[in-house]
């Protein structure tokens, strides 16, 4: 109770759409831009004491930080603020994907990676992150000779955006980029509407090889990201080490951009 009033000193910070479970949670958060973030992600998105503890878990924060670290303000003071306002800004590294429940060491297709996330589609929506609604799975698209399927197709109305998704259950590699680059390219041109802001794709791999990422198209593009999954929940020292390293590939990029 000390803390809590320690935390919470005025009954104006108070947000009574929170109980008192959500508060016992937040308590244990030390980071005092992190406890703003979930309390203010609590109100807006409407989370559950259960989907806070596992956003808390999964320390969803820290992942969006060491993905994105200016996608998050440093002193939050408004719900606007902490409003998405640039496509990078949705994307995490890693993301989990515990919820469909298959074991790290089993080999799963593409197609079985896809019905498992459509089967938990809620909570792909959760890990996905705020403002995210389903269009669609395997979106034809046509050329003149050719048909082509998206696997996952996402619109986003904080971004009014179109967002692309394909699933590789392998490593990154070139022609992933390539394809997603066509894919983004060809929403732009026939399906986007007017008013809609550019298409994002996403690449979820489950190995995400950092030179490829470095010498393709991906280092420049604003619009088209990969990102590792993991089908499993790691441990808090696990996660911490890929926030870690998240962390540390993003400082040397902006290093070398900075020389150059």
């Amino acid at each position: 109770m000390r803390k809590f009033y320690a935390l919470f000193p005025k009954v104006d910070a108070l947000r009574q759409e929170l109980s008192w479970t959500h508060y016992r949670m937040l308590l244990r958060v030390n980071n005092d831009q992190a406890r703003i973030y979930y309390l203010e992600e609590c109100v807006s998105q409407k989370w559950s004491t259960r989907t806070l503890q596992r956003q808390l878990s999964t320390q969803y924060y820290e992942r969006i930080l060491s993905s994105n670290p200016a996608s998050i303000p440093s002193i939050p003071v408004s719900k606007d603020e902490l409003d998405i306002v640039r496509p990078s800004d949705l994307i995490k590294d890693p993301y989990l994907l515990e919820f469909i429940d298959v074991k790290s060491n089993v080999k799963i297709h593409e197609s079985k990676l896809e019905q498992a996330l459509i089967n938990q589609l809620q909570e792909f929506l959760l890990e996905l992150g705020k403002g995210f609604s389903f269009v669609g799975r395997q979106y034809k698209i046509s050329t003149d000779t050719e048909h082509f399927y998206v696997d996952l197709v996402f619109y986003n109305y904080h971004l009014k955006c179109f967002v692309l998704i394909d699933l590789k259950t392998g490593k990154l590699n070139h022609q992933d980029i390539g394809q997603m680059d066509f894919y983004v390219r060809y929403f732009e041109d026939q399906v986007k509407l007017k008013g809609d802001n550019p298409t994002i794709g996403l690449i979820l791999c489950a190995e995400k090889d950092n030179a490829i990422a470095k010498y393709s198209l991906l280092s420049d593009s604003k619009q088209i990201f990969a990102s590792k999954y993991q089908t499993y929940l790691p441990t808090e020292e696990e996660l911490q080490k890929e926030i870690a390293r998240g962390r540390h590939q993003i400082e040397i990029e902006n290093k070398l951009k900075n020389n150059d």
